[in-house]
């Protein structure tokens, strides 16, 4: 039985440790035709992982990602937080040329591990971990990117090593 790890820093050693075996497991991924659909694999995978484990309880995402911000966003949690558009982006964003992100990391809507915007989250931070999004063996550079930040990305990925056949 498969032991689900949630411990971050276990995460990060053991990520260290598998980089040599994550890269072959993702030229064997992308090297095979794998009689699996390792789309819906991994959305299994997911669902079964993510019912085991709190986000509340860890929120690294929201600490150390940079997150990505849309007008119509900024528009819907300026509106949400009762504010003026004017005074959000000065408090709240970093403008580029064709580009808005939060200004600090981590958030500034997390408190503890939770999203005190949650139900007007950013749509990266609706989609992470986007497992759930076609051409996984496409998106593998992320998907390892996130590893080590990840539980459930962790997890999902240690089992799919299993599924495939990767360890046989």
């Amino acid at each position: 039985m498969y032991t689900i790890e949630t411990n971050l820093a276990v995460l990060a050693t053991r990520a260290k440790e598998k980089e040599a075996e994550n890269d072959a497991f993702g030229f064997f991924l992308k090297g095979n035709n794998l009689k699996e659909d390792v789309d819906g694999l991994v959305q299994q995978l997911e669902a079964s992982v993510s019912s085991q484990i709190d986000c509340t309880a860890c929120g690294n995402c929201c600490k150390s990602l940079m997150i990505n911000v849309t007008e119509e966003e900024a528009d819907r949690v300026s509106h949400h937080l009762q504010i003026e558009r004017a005074e959000f982006d000065q408090k709240y964003l970093e403008k580029g040329s064709s580009l808005m992100v939060i200004n600090t990391i981590p958030c500034h809507f997390l408190e503890g591990s939770v999203c005190t915007i949650y139900e007007q989250r950013f749509a990266g931070c609706r989609e992470f971990p986007a497992l759930h999004l076609p051409d996984f063996k496409k998106r593998l550079f992320t998907v390892f990117a996130h590893y080590a930040r990840c539980p459930i990305i962790y997890n999902v990925v240690e089992q799919l090593k299993v599924s495939t056949g990767f360890f046989s």
